[in-house]
């Protein structure tokens, strides 16, 4: 019982430093992935680079839910993987541990990735979400010319066309606009103006244009009629909300934001048929059933593992990552599916768990039999078929 106990400390102090290595690989990835907004933060909307770097921070909990599972199984995998070329599951074997008792220290460490992300979609992201929807307002309000840029067609605003050649941020005034409004369908509104100023009025995150001596030309298309309208001064109310992407109004909280006990609220506030009621309970149940995914992901990757010895590391990698794509792509089409109302929002969410246990708990019968999967068959002739490449490249002419 003793070497028992000292084989999976050793096994899961093994997984440690490969998860810590994928942890902060994964979470650079991500965050490169975001460059692109972070730079049209900083150079069109002036957002300060410490103001970017908070809201990193605020984003980092959410990333982090999807990062933990794929770094818990690319752990195992890679442990295994190295235990198995090293011969040291061979010893293991002939000492009488076959691969179910090798189970119980990836079944724990499993679990603490799953309590790690449990506690990251129960109180981390709610925390982020809620954090970074405020930052998002008090940017918004501090800098009341956000998302006007100078000498550039805007369309952030919803069914609007804005040009303004000339913006001083200092005192909020603009100079040379000229709007397309498309919020009419059955007119076309374009307005030109001189010059006009931006002030903010007494609701929270509204922008209000004040345009002076300038003329509204209308066209009524079914009516095949149009006209001019001069005026002194013209006020236009626009939602700052359309700029910052994915925040709700500040009265009407985002579902990611809410803890279970709002969410449940949330649910019993709209009735059956509402599409809000039934993104309200995916919420919930994906806070549940990512975590748990840590666990069935981190027991797929020990047959894998003992399996690909005889492949190069690389495709091991790629496989293993394969399959999280595979459980990645499942649980947006349940997302999808669930957000139209094709499935309910249980099936929605945790469909890819059950099918990627499924899938685990055969390769795992299988490779507990000595028996070949057939992915270890295809990942070798995947090995040999770039070894032979590699040859051809290098021979000399």
């Amino acid at each position: 019982m003793t070497a028992v106990k000292i084989i999976d400390r050793y096994v899961f102090r093994e997984m440690l430093v490969p998860c810590g290595l994928c942890v902060l690989f994964f979470t650079f990835l991500f965050l490169m992935a975001e460059m692109i907004k972070i730079v049209n933060w900083i150079v069109n909307y002036n957002v300060s680079i410490g103001t970017v770097f908070i809201a990193i921070l605020f984003t980092l909990p959410f990333l982090l839910t999807f990062v933990l599972p794929m770094s818990t199984m690319v752990a195992v995998l890679l442990t295994f993987l190295r235990l198995s070329t090293d011969n040291e599951i061979v010893a293991m074997k002939s000492c009488g541990l076959g691969i179910y008792k090798l189970l119980l220290p990836v079944v724990a460490f499993g679990l603490v990735g799953a309590g790690l992300t449990l506690a990251l979609t129960l109180y981390a992201v709610p925390w982020g979400k809620g954090e970074l929807e405020q930052l998002a307002y008090s940017v918004a309000e501090s800098n009341i010319s956000l998302g006007l840029r100078e000498r550039t067609f805007n369309d952030s605003f919803k069914n609007m066309i804005l040009y303004v050649k000339h913006v001083d941020h200092k005192h909020n005034t603009i100079k040379d606009i000229f709007i397309e409004d498309k919020r009419r369908p059955e007119a076309a509104v374009t307005i030109v103006a001189p010059s006009g100023a931006l002030v903010t009025t007494i609701e929270k995150f509204r922008l209000q244009l004040q345009l002076y001596n300038g003329t509204i030309y209308q066209t009524n298309r079914g009516e095949r009629s149009s006209n001019a309208i001069h005026f002194k001064t013209y006020n236009m109310n626009l939602d700052l909300g359309e700029l910052i992407g994915e925040v709700e109004k500040p009265n009407y909280r985002h579902r990611e934001s809410l803890n279970l006990k709002e969410l449940r609220e949330r649910i019993d506030l709209f009735p059956e048929s509402h599409p809000a009621k039934n993104r309200a309970r995916m919420t919930l149940h994906r806070r549940f059933s990512i975590p748990a995914a840590c666990l069935v992901l981190a027991v797929l990757a020990l047959p894998l593992g003992i399996q690909a010895r005889s492949t190069k590391p690389f495709l091991s990698m790629a496989f293993g990552l394969s399959f999280f794509l595979l459980y990645y792509l499942m649980l947006s089409a349940g997302y999808t599916f669930g957000e139209r109302g094709i499935i309910p929002a249980l099936w929605s969410m945790w469909l890819p768990n059950a099918v990627m246990a499924a899938i685990g708990v055969y390769f795992l019968i299988q490779t507990a039999r000595e028996k070949s999967l057939v992915i270890s068959l295809i990942m070798r002739l995947l090995s040999r078929m770039t070894a032979s490449g590699f040859k051809h490249t290098t021979s000399p002419v």
